[in-house]
């Protein structure tokens, strides 16, 4: 019952050019962007209250979790050492990160007003410069053949896009826009850092380099070279036919050393049999008609 006249008190009190004061938030910068290891100032403005001591909470909203940044008139977490509040709502973080990015709510409860809670969010964007990229140059490539550079960080906030040099020159994305590198066939993806070379030729031989940039700076990585040559057909047929004529001559040898015995095991040779030992009392005589041995007895008396 005495929500229900509170509530048509409400309703009539501003029929009767009454003003109700209800604790309102504001801030100068609901979205603000620093570089990494910078300060930044969380604006959070009470526009009115009636309150005269209100209630300031700051919590931070990262990846669906949330945790308290201000709460009890204290610094929580490791915001201890490195914020404060300012001009009694206001959030200073002295030395950012990239943990940094989040979204923080500030919140205030007045008791003495008609709306005792209000709240308001600020969206944090800590930038982080590039560091250097990893770069991948092929060494040589023959005329013609496919070749793939790559670059890549993934350090920098947001995310680097990506350039090539050749000789200090930048590259397009598609050497079919510019007509100065009309005799050369690549394209280069930005997002990715890969430039790909669909068929090398001469031209494309120099010093290559790669450059990372985002909203917070730019890093580059050291130039490499690339040479491009010429592919000998008669030098790699000439040394195939070689090869397979030493191979036939060596073919030939080993049969002609086999036809000739010399891979003939001496154990098989006549000149190895041994005429067994003749046992006493036993003469071996050769015959006219048989050609071979005969023995015979003789006794010793």
């Amino acid at each position: 019952m005495a929500l229900r006249r509170r509530t048509l008190l409400l309703l009539l009190l501003p029929m009767l050019g009454y003003q109700i004061l209800a604790v309102e938030l504001t801030s100068s910068n609901t979205k603000p962007v620093v570089q990494e290891f910078q300060r930044v100032e969380l604006s959070c403005i009470i526009k009115s209250t009636t309150t005269p001591n209100p209630r300031i909470e700051w919590k931070k909203i990262r990846g669906g979790e949330t945790s308290y940044v201000f709460f009890d008139s204290k610094m929580q977490g490791d915001f201890v050492t490195r914020a404060e509040i300012l001009s009694r709502t206001s959030l200073v973080i002295k030395n950012t990160t990239r943990m940094d990015t989040a979204t923080y709510r500030c919140e205030v409860a007045a008791p003495d007003d008609a709306n005792i809670v209000d709240e308001i969010n600020i969206q944090l964007t800590v930038q982080v410069k590039p560091v250097t990229p990893r770069c991948r140059v092929p060494k040589a490539v023959p005329v013609g053949k496919t070749a793939t550079l790559h670059c890549h960080e993934n350090e920098g906030y947001p995310e680097s896009t990506y350039s090539w040099y050749r000789n200090s020159e930048p590259l397009p994305t598609d050497s079919k826009s510019n007509p100065k590198f009309h005799n050369s066939s690549f394209s280069l993806n930005p997002g990715t850092g890969t430039l790909v070379f669909a068929a090398v030729h001469k031209g494309d031989t120099g010093r290559y380099y790669c450059i990372a940039t985002n909203d917070a700076g730019s890093a580059k990585c050291e130039e490499q070279d690339m040479e491009i040559y010429d592919l000998n057909i008669g030098g790699i047929v000439g040394g195939v036919l070689v090869v397979v004529v030493v191979l036939v001559l060596i073919t030939l040898g080993i049969c002609c050393a086999y036809r000739r015995g010399y891979f003939v095991n001496s154990k098989q040779t006549g000149k190895s049999y041994k005429t067994p030992a003749k046992p006493d009392g036993v003469n071996y005589i050769q015959t006219d008609d048989e050609g071979d041995f005969r023995h015979k007895s003789s006794f010793v008396i």
